[in-house]
Formats: C-alpha cells, sequence, structure tokens
C-alpha cells in the first residue's frame, strides 16, 4: 500500500506542471470607481416599526436547510391584516451569511419572496456533482499541489447556472431588497473579507458587476476541497477616484479604536498601498466568523452617528430589532471520551472545540455590541425636538423615545429535544444530502424559532402594533 501512495505523489508531482487551477481574479478594475457602502440599511416597509437582521452559519447544504427553515419561520409570522398585510419576511433589512448560509442570504437578496425557490433548485439538488471528488486521482492530488482540489470551474460555474442565473450584484439592488453581506476569509491578512462597496471600491472594481455565484463560492471555499478565489488588487496603471473612509484612518491612527476595526482598516491599506499585495486570496468564511456577524459588529464599530447603521427616520420609526443568528455548527458526541485511547490525529477535535469556542465568543460580543448601540439610540431619539420626531413618524401619537427593544436570539439545533439535536449532528456538512435529511434540518430551523420564547415574544409586540392577533393567541 505504501508504494502505491509513492506512486500517487510522484505521479501528482509530474502532473503538476501540467494540471492547472482556473485561478484568474473574479473582479474587474475600472478606471472610476463609485460609491462606497451605504451608510444605512434599506428603510423597512409599512410603518417601520419592525426592523429584522439575519445572519446563517456555515455548514455546507444542512447549514443552507437550517437558514432556509428559520425563514420559513419567520415568513408564518403575519403581520397586519388587510391594506398591505405582510409577514415577517418583509422586514428584512439585512442578512448575512458565510459558506452554506452564504447560499440562502444571497437568494434571499436575489430573490425576495421567491426564496422558496431554493429547496428545489438548491437543497434537492446534488451540487457536489460539480465537484471534483475522487481524493486520490493523481490529477486531483496535483491541483492540490497547486492549491486546492477544485476551482471556480466546478462549484461557482454550478451556483451561476443552475441557482443565481448569471446574475450580478446589481440584481441586489432591487426595490425593498434587503441588504446582503457574504462573508469569505482574506487568508493574507488574516482577517474577514466582506464583499461591500467599500472594499471593492478599494482594489479599483465595480461590485455590481461581479457574480454572485463567485462571492458565494469564495465564501464556501473549504482548505485544500477548493483553490483560493482570487481577486485582483489595483496596479499602478489601475488608480481610480479612490477616496478612503474616515473609518480606516481611524483605524489606522487611532489606538484606542477597537482591534477589529485597526486590523480590517490595516487589510483596506494593503489592498492600494502594499506593492506586494497584488492578489487577494479567499477562503471559506468560516475560518474568520463561522456565524457571519462580522458585518454588523464592523457597522455598528465605524457607525459615524448614534443612530446608524440605521437612517434617522428608521431609528424614530423603530420600535423592536429582532436579530436572530443561526448556527447548523456540528455538535456531535465524541465516542473518544467514553474510552481513555484518542482523540485520534486530533484535527476533528481541535477543529470543533476552536469553532464552538469562537462561536460563543463572536454571539457574546455581538450582544454586548447591542446593548450598548441601544443605549445611544435612546439618547439620539430622546434628544429630537418634537417637530423633528412628528416629521418622521407623521405624528407624535403613541411616542416614547426610549421604548426600542432589540432581541438578539442565537438558534441551533441545541433548542431542539435532545434526541432530534442528537440525529441532526450526525448529518453531514456537504453538498449533496438526502431528501429525508433536507426536510429534517428545514424543519430544525423553523421549530427553533418556534421554540424560543423570547422571539415569540417579540413576534407577538410585532403583531400587537399592527393590530393583528393570530390564531390561537390569547
Amino acid at each position: 500500500m505504501r508504494w502505491r501512495v509513492g506512486l500517487l505523489v510522484l505521479a501528482a508531482a509530474l502532473l503538476a506542471g501540467c494540471v492547472a487551477n482556473d485561478v484568474e481574479p473574479i473582479n474587474t478594475h475600472v478606471t472610476q470607481v463609485g460609491p462606497g457602502s451605504p451608510d444605512y440599511l434599506p428603510d423597512a416597509p409599512a410603518d417601520g416599526s419592525t426592523v429584522v437582521a439575519l445572519s446563517f452559519s456555515g455548514g455546507g447544504t444542512r447549514a443552507t436547510a437550517f437558514s432556509y427553515g428559520v425563514l420559513r419561520a419567520l415568513d408564518d409570522v403575519v403581520v397586519g391584516s388587510g391594506g398591505r398585510a405582510h409577514t415577517l419576511i418583509d422586514d428584512v433589512r439585512v442578512v448575512g451569511g458565510v459558506s452554506g448560509g452564504a447560499v440562502t442570504a444571497a437568494y434571499l437578496g436575489y430573490k425576495g419572496r421567491g426564496y422558496r425557490e431554493l429547496r428545489e433548485r438548491f437543497l434537492l439538488r446534488d451540487a457536489e456533482s460539480s465537484l471534483r471528488t475522487a481524493k486520490l486521482a493523481p490529477a486531483n492530488l496535483a491541483r492540490l499541489w497547486k492549491g486546492g482540489v477544485n476551482d471556480r470551474s466546478t462549484f461557482a460555474a454550478w451556483l451561476d447556472r443552475n441557482l443565481f442565473d448569471g446574475a450580478t450584484y446589481s440584481a441586489f439592488r432591487r426595490p425593498g431588497a434587503p441588504l446582503v453581506w457574504i462573508h469569505a476569509s482574506d487568508i493574507y491578512n488574516g482577517t474577514a473579507f466582506g464583499f461591500t462597496y467599500d472594499r471593492f471600491a478599494a482594489i479599483c472594481s465595480d461590485l455590481d458587476k461581479l457574480r454572485i455565484a463567485d462571492a458565494v463560492a469564495a465564501s464556501a471555499a473549504f482548505p485544500a476541497v477548493f483553490a483560493p478565489v482570487v481577486v485582483s488588487t489595483t496596479t499602478p496603471t489601475t488608480r481610480c477616484n479612490y477616496k478612503q473612509p474616515d473609518w480606516i484612518e481611524r483605524g489606522l491612527n487611532d489606538p484606542e479604536a477597537p482591534e477589529r476595526v485597526k486590523a480590517a482598516a490595516r487589510a483596506m491599506d494593503s489592498y492600494q498601498n502594499n506593492d506586494r499585495v497584488n492578489y487577494i486570496k479567499l477562503l471559506d468564511g468560516g475560518l474568520t466568523d463561522n456565524i457571519a456577524v462580522v458585518g454588523f459588529a464592523e457597522s455598528l464599530d465605524i457607525a459615524g452617528s448614534p443612530h446608524s447603521p440605521l437612517s434617522p427616520q428608521a431609528a424614530v420609526r423603530m420600535r423592536t430589532l429582532i436579530m436572530i443568528v443561526a448556527d447548523a455548527g456540528r455538535r456531535k458526541e465524541p465516542d473518544w471520551v467514553t474510552v481513555k485511547q484518542g482523540p485520534g490525529l486530533m484535527i476533528d477535535a481541535t477543529a470543533g472545540t476552536s469553532i464552538a469556542s469562537s462561536v460563543r465568543d463572536e454571539f457574546d460580543s455581538l450582544k454586548l455590541e447591542f446593548r450598548l448601540w441601544r443605549e445611544k439610540l435612546v439618547k439620539y431619539r430622546c434628544s429630537l425636538p418634537a417637530a423633528v420626531v412628528a416629521r418622521y413618524r407623521g405624528s407624535l401619537s403613541g411616542w416614547k423615545c426610549r421604548d426600542v427593544q432589540m432581541v438578539v436570539e442565537l438558534v441551533s439545533f441545541a433548542d431542539l429535544p435532545p434526541d432530534e439535536a442528537a440525529a441532526l449532528n450526525v448529518i453531514p456538512t456537504r453538498l449533496r444530502l438526502t431528501p429525508e435529511q433536507v426536510e429534517r434540518t428545514i424543519r430544525a430551523g423553523r421549530d427553533a424559532v418556534r421554540l424560543n420564547p423570547r422571539l415569540q415574544q417579540a413576534f407577538r409586540r410585532a403583531q400587537g402594533r399592527a393590530g393583528f392577533v393570530a390564531a390561537g393567541s390569547p
């Protein structure tokens, strides 16, 4: 057996010069860059009293299915009756995702109420059919030697053909669409790489021209299975009219700036001013943020006003903000805790420990950020003249400046009965599941939301403001 492996390695080395990955950059340069990222989230429809924010974790198709179940649960909550009745799906103003969760986030941004097509177009299909999966094939070993077995000609191309219909980021500009935050990992700077207008302006590129499929594939580019996705930075011949936002200067020069802001600012600065950085190499977003909350945290860190990232009007109209973090990460009970020996090579154990720890820390940090933001938001609202409040709200009737509730909740398999959670945790984190596994995981997402008492209380609050009483409510 050993000599066979040796021959395969030798063959791979010889093939390495013949087999090449598709590492062409996913972006193109422009000489006049457009505007940077928007200052505010899109305003909510109707009366704007409820704002919903979502973030979806990585975890292959099971993460896509779990987050899809969360969307279905929100769609079950009817807010208002008569006139233009809508559900909480219509109140989603921002959605973030990494890896499998990025598929759901991007599809919601692309299709809006047509998001239900995701079940037939992705969840019940075999996305692995696009991948090179023969692990010991010499050509695949050669590709692995070059950086990864699969490249943008596999999964990204499959997504583009089968799910996103060749759409680019400009499709996210449809009326009423939420802001979409897809994240990958910049492995040179060791930071999250958000597909934002600010970042693409820094590399003299137009984000609107980027294929949605390429961003999602970069977010899901698990090391070794996929080669890094390549983004070209600026060169002396492609300088544009880019001007660094104020928050980058703060991150570079203010010793009191949050460490997250400093790291993001150094990365952004390197894209323009480090002559060694010709290309940004992107891998799975879960390496730097497996629950996709970095975009929310950064937006609060760099906010230029106490109401940001809400517009002044939205900050006055809002009464409840509901933030749901959907985590489909694995919490499998290991066999080696029952015996003295193990755990084996430690790879799975150490990776699982690292991810679980980072998820806890990231979520706790996010909750703290929202608590601090609420304090600033209340102070801002209470400082406004009555005339301004009336202009933003349409009237002063019912106005209470301190009436702002922020509900930030993590939903996961752990919210379900132990036997069900155990069954879900053995579902693999791959890009192909059986129909039974898909349906079970979708149901888990819906149930995790339904069983969360704080979310249900917030939903009833939103319905009560609209004068709508759900069937079965007291």
